[in-house]
């Protein structure tokens, strides 16, 4: 009968379930998760195939108080459209509270939920 492993305190698990660094990383940038990354590769095919003109990564919103939103991707479509996305696993609080202050405050925008 083989003993079993010693168990590991010293190892934390990500806070949300992160992938390694390695998983998430794709032309040099290291994405928040996997799921961003392939937000980021399904842009780039889009692009080339002239769908998206262009898209920004990380474009922040300066909100009251000293504090700011971070959207993940700024889209510019081809036929004109201009989409605000963020690639979400976990909906904190916090976020929540955010995306409400920036749809507000800089309506008509809108935060797309990838």
């Amino acid at each position: 009968m083989s003993k079993p492993l010693p168990v590991r305190h010293d190892l934390k698990r990500p806070k949300y379930g992160t992938s390694p660094k390695d998983q998430r990383t794709c032309d040099g940038i290291v994405f928040d998760s996997k799921k961003e990354m392939r937000r980021y590769q399904y842009l780039k095919l889009e692009k080339k195939a002239g769908n998206v003109l262009t898209f920004l990564r990380q474009t922040p919103f300066h909100l009251p108080g000293d504090s700011r939103y971070v959207c993940d991707f700024t889209v510019f479509w081809s036929d004109g459209r201009v989409t605000f996305e963020d690639v979400k696993g976990v909906r904190t609080e916090q976020y929540k509270l955010k995306k409400r202050q920036v749809e507000e405050i800089y309506a008509p925008i809108t935060i797309l939920e990838i």
